[in-house]
């Protein structure tokens, strides 16, 4: 299944461009080299040797394994090890090649990729090259993703985001990109895109430099996901870009199954409706208040975890996401949170941890906010808040999120930190917050 139809693209990573010809060029090397092997993998650090050592093992039907750069050597071993992978150590850019050989099928294995589960070690997901061109069909078509656009972005080359969306997106709609190695607001500024990708916390640093966001002002599209956008984010990034990101929903094992589409009215927190060829349901009815599980299946999804076939999925087929979601009557989608920590029962009612903290992002004197259920004799769990701010008490707070939402979604304690236990991708580490 060729990937990369249009041979049209352009890949600049920090001070290096490749078009498409060296790039090919460089990667059919890789192929050679590569063929045959179970699988390669990568040190993905951000550099243009990274998307030349994955393109070559695409061409030559050899799944890859994407490295995060600092992995340890327990790490390195079990990933090495779980996916018989031999770690490749060394891309040429000035090496050429012209390869010819026959495009794998469809079906076939063209990442593996591991999750970084809170439990145990990572498990091995394969991607196969279906999914990816599902996925990134579906996206270019929701975002009128097409060869006039400048992609920028500085996400990490480890993950779905900066990986597959980030950099096999580019190359497959035919179109350039520009990874800025760091997603510093100067950076994004400086490579004048038509499209940008980022996390909240990139999107919260850019509306925090105003001149920088101002030069954003010529995109035509920014995209953010792996957590929900805090209205006062969006809010600030339209009256310097004049623009509010469209919003995505996806995952490891499923990619990008929910998005937003580019031509629709913002509507900031909700993701969207599921992509060409995927399904979602949410476990609840579907009166955009309810929580429920998230599940969902389609051409996206794989198929199972490495040694652990089956793990995951319900009796009738569809993937447990382990998300909670609801669902409106238009089938928008908003994410509530993890049901492992997000979910919280209290006084008989399912309340989502990502609506009660959305809520206290909407107030100006909240900074950070992050919202976990603790045992509580009376109610089951009672809602507690951790929030950065400034001149605003616990009373007012709570008053402010009964006023916004329901009352009995209100914190029942707000506690003051200085700032929130995060990962490197910028999520909030809840269970360091327990």
């Amino acid at each position: 299944m060729q990937l990369f139809p249009l041979a049209t693209a352009e890949v600049t990573v920090g001070d290096r461009t490749l078009p498409f010809d060296a790039l090919h060029g460089a990667a059919s090397a890789v192929a050679a080299r590569v063929q045959g092997a179970p699988a390669i993998a990568v040190r993905a650090e951000a550099t243009a040797e990274t998307v030349v050592a994955v393109v070559g093992c695409l061409l030559a039907g050899v799944p890859v394994v994407p490295l995060a750069p600092d992995s340890g050597p327990k790490e390195l071993s079990h990933v090495l090890g779980d996916s018989g992978a031999t770690l490749l150590e060394h891309v040429d850019l000035a090496s050429r090649g012209a390869w010819t050989g026959p495009e794998p099928g469809p079906d076939e294995t063209a990442l593996i990729l591991y999750t970084s589960g809170t439990t145990g070690l990572p498990k091995g997901v394969p991607v196969s090259r279906r999914a990816i061109a599902t996925c990134l069909d579906g996206l270019a078509e929701r975002w009128a993703w097409d060869p006039d656009d400048v992609l920028v972005h500085g996400l990490p080359l480890y993950h779905v985001h900066g990986l597959v969306l980030g950099v096999l997106g580019p190359l497959r709609v035919g179109g350039r990109l520009i990874h800025t190695v760091r997603p510093q607001p100067a950076l994004y500024a400086a490579a004048a895109g038509t499209l940008y990708f980022g996390v909240p916390t990139v999107w919260s640093r850019v509306a925090g430099d105003p001149d920088s966001a101002k030069a954003l002002r010529s995109a035509r599209l920014l995209v953010s996901g792996s957590a929900a956008l805090p209205g006062g984010v969006a809010r600030d990034l339209a009256a310097l870009t004049g623009l509010v990101p469209v919003e995505r929903y996806g995952m490891t094992e499923t990619l990008i199954t929910i998005a937003a589409d580019a031509r629709a009215e913002r509507r900031v927190g909700w993701v969207g409706t599921p992509i060409a060829g995927v399904s979602a349901r949410v476990n609840a009815d579907a009166d955009g208040e309810t929580p429920g599980d998230l599940q969902v299946r389609g051409e996206t999804v794989f198929t199972g975890y490495l040694g652990r076939a089956g793990a995951g999925f319900t009796d009738d087929g569809w993937f447990d996401t382990g998300d909670v979601a609801v669902v409106d009557r238009d089938g928008w989608f908003k994410i509530v949170g993890r049901k492992s920590t997000d979910l919280i029962k209290s006084g008989g009612y399912r309340i989502g941890a990502g609506e009660v903290e959305a809520a206290l992002l909407d107030h100006p004197g909240v900074s950070e906010a992050a919202v976990i259920g603790a045992p509580d004799a009376d109610l089951g769990e009672r809602v507690v808040a951790y929030v950065v701010a400034e001149g605003v008490s616990a009373a007012e707070l709570i008053d402010f999120v009964a006023r916004v939402l329901s009352v009995h979604k209100r914190p029942r304690e707000v506690r003051f930190v200085e700032g929130l236990p995060r990962n490197h991708m910028g999520k909030v580490q809840k269970a360091l917050l327990a």
